[in-house]
């Protein structure tokens, strides 16, 4: 009925411009009426899409007021759940003003940026584990089943055109258990760019690109500068707690619990793409005493050292749309024991979150030695493990990425046996 009222105004107000009795209801009433974009820009208003000036009138056929036009079709796009009536005027006013659309570039981006100052994404994450070890002097082997269920959430905040914050809220309970976790502060820092030189501060990702996290995938309070267009430098100094994932439940290794101690951490990695090659080489350095204590850090060095100094070197070549191989090596030159790292990949298509059937596999042989690998970036695959592994990922439905995995090969320390199975079902917003 509403609709029907509309557009029977619009009609009146398009066949009568000379009525009074109708001008004192149009709510852009300075638009020409000999200009299409008038019974457009009526309707929209009347069903509350679009918007004029704060005094109801819209100065249509003037250079300057065809760019503000743009802004309010570029809010009119961005809106959801649109009448199907309403969204064919926007498509044709889009057409209409395409060209100030494209003009406005960072004035139509700084006024979608600022509509909605802060933006919440994350995920929910059902994981499924089975960890199966061959025990040295026992005969068969240990199997430790996980149901985990994670939910992350991602607060980004604008502060101003060059500064924002983030932050990320975990929390995670097991099925099995019927437990519930309480709420984390995960992450908290400051975000700011200016052009090619990005600064962040305060408890951040710290992830080795240069081995795609080979090394390290976990997190530091400090701060990281990233710079540069052709060759990205990356430097980051701050302190690290966490030399793993913390999930010790899931791996099932009691010194993985003694991967807290903090310790005084500076990195630098230069990466570079050349067209279909990527390449890239890093150095981190960790100081703590917990390289030197023999019961936390086992067979780590024959003299007594607070060090940990890692260089890093890996790369991929895209041979195609769908064919990706890549290479990555690590040595952490103060141990003299597991101090070496080593992965090599071929990745086949891959799945994209907002491409319902779009899926992936790869392959993968990986040496993990304990005393570089801290923490590693795998699902099957954690520090002190070698062998190869095998996966797969599906898109379900939009957003909805399932995932299944395979490991099959040793603890490195004990030499025996091991494998992995890992299934996973996530759901993106």
């Amino acid at each position: 009925m509403k609709k029907t009222m509309v557009a029977a105004l619009a009609a009146a107000l398009t066949i009568g411009a000379a009525s009074t009795t109708f001008a004192a209801a149009n709510p852009f009433s300075d638009v020409p009426r000999d200009h299409w974009a008038y019974d457009a820009v009526t309707q929209l208003a009347a069903d509350g899409v679009v918007e004029g000036y704060g005094d109801g009138t819209y100065r249509g056929d003037r250079n300057i007021t065809r760019y503000e036009m743009a802004q309010m079709v570029a809010k009119a796009m961005a809106k959801e759940n649109v009448p199907v009536s309403d969204k064919a005027l926007i498509d044709r006013l889009a057409a209409e003003f395409a060209d100030e659309l494209n003009n406005l570039g960072v004035r139509v981006s700084n006024l979608e940026k600022h509509a909605d100052m802060v933006k919440w994404t994350g995920y929910l994450r059902y994981d499924y584990i089975s960890d199966r070890h061959e025990e040295p002097n026992k005969d068969g082997k240990t199997k430790v089943n996980t149901d985990r269920v994670r939910f992350r959430l991602f607060p980004s905040a604008e502060v101003n055109d060059h500064w924002k914050v983030n932050a990320r809220l975990d929390t995670q309970y097991y099925m099995d258990k019927d437990d519930s976790g309480s709420m984390s502060l995960a992450r908290a820092y400051a975000d700011g760019n200016y052009g090619k030189l990005n600064v962040k501060i305060g408890k951040q990702d710290l992830y080795s690109n240069a081995d795609e996290g080979l090394v390290l995938d976990t997190a530091f309070s400090g701060a990281t500068v990233t710079f540069g267009n052709v060759v990205k430098a990356e430097l980051s100094a701050g302190r690290i707690k966490d030399f793993g994932d913390g999930d010790s439940e899931a791996a099932n290794w009691a010194d993985m619990k003694n991967f807290d101690v903090a310790a005084n951490y500076q990195g630098i990695e230069l990466t570079t793409t050349r067209g279909n090659l990527t390449g890239g080489v890093g150095y981190h350095r960790l100081n703590s005493n917990f390289f030197r204590d023999a019961k936390k850090a086992p067979n780590y060095s024959k003299t007594s050292t607070d060090n940990a100094n890692i260089w890093t070197v890996g790369g991929s070549y895209k041979f195609d749309k769908n064919v990706t191989v890549k290479g990555s090596y690590a040595q952490n030159t103060e141990a003299d024991y597991y101090q070496k790292a080593a992965s090599l990949e071929l990745d086949y298509k891959g799945a994209k979150k907002t491409d319902m059937g779009s899926w992936g596999a790869y392959v993968a042989y990986r040496h993990l030695g304990k005393n570089v690998a801290f923490a590693p970036t795998y699902n099957i695959l954690a520090r002190d493990q070698k062998g190869w592994a095998v996966g797969a990922s599906y898109m379900l439905f939009k957003n909805v990425t399932t995932k299944a995995e395979y490991f099959k090969g040793k603890d490195i320390t004990k030499d025996k046996n091991a494998s992995t199975l890992f299934g996973r079902v996530e759901f993106a917003f």
